[in-house]
């Protein structure tokens, strides 16, 4: 893995994650190409920003749930091969209900060169601390629908209320939002904002855990 690049959980403290691609449970349907681990991986100056996320949720009394920080391109050449193999349904109703594969990447809810591949890109939403329970958003994860759109009619107020806590926290913490994806984020002072890595995803070995605790210590003297 780039040296840059770590597992979000060794920085930032009491992070919650499920890496949906590295799961059955994505529109895929199955696990996508670099996702070897179930980890999130992140650029260090992404880790930064979200432990500031992760403070000011906790005053809220939400705490952060990640689904996916840096996507190798791999993943994303996945995503276009996928585009174009027939319907199964299999996955149809949860994450496109109303457009078909193809119109994924049309309509702007896939691309075929992620901001996620650059590694300072999260999908994340609020879980609230006092019951470990989600909260609310109206809508899940790779949901592929205007309901999913910051400002979408058809949710409840309470919903519509996580979104704007969720764009909030972000927002001061130096991230952009996604008009199309009320989950995604990137942050604006993005160190790789022309690159596109490939790297995969894998659980560390014993050598590279011994660097993650040495970059994390030097992280944690930068940005204290």
């Amino acid at each position: 893995m780039k040296d840059d690049f770590v597992f979000v959980d060794e920085f930032v403290s009491g992070i919650r994650w499920d890496a949906k691609y590295a799961t059955w449970d994505n529109f895929t349907g199955k696990p996508v190409d670099g996702y070897l681990a179930n980890r999130i991986v992140g650029t260090r100056a992404l880790c930064a920003a979200l432990e500031s996320a992760r403070e000011q949720a906790e005053s809220l009394g939400f705490g952060l749930l990640l689904w996916d920080g840096y996507r190798p391109q791999r993943a994303v050449d996945c995503f276009l091969r996928w585009s174009g193999q027939p319907e199964d349904g299999r996955t149809k109703l949860r994450h496109y209900p109303d457009i078909d594969r193809a119109e994924m990447f049309e309509k702007g809810y896939v691309a075929a060169r992620s901001g996620h591949s650059r590694g300072s890109t999260v999908d994340l939403t609020l879980y609230h601390l006092a019951t470990g329970e989600r909260a609310p958003m109206g809508g899940d994860h790779d949901l592929m629908d205007p309901i999913s759109h910051h400002g979408a009619e058809g949710i409840t107020q309470a919903e519509a209320r996580n979104r704007q806590y969720l764009r909030s926290i972000m927002e001061a913490c130096g991230f952009s939002s996604y008009d199309c994806e009320w989950w995604h984020y990137t942050l604006k002072d993005e160190p790789y904002p022309d690159i596109y890595f490939d790297f995969p995803i894998v659980e560390p070995t014993k050598e590279t855990s011994k660097g993650s605790r040495v970059l994390l210590t030097a992280a944690k003297r930068q940005f204290t």
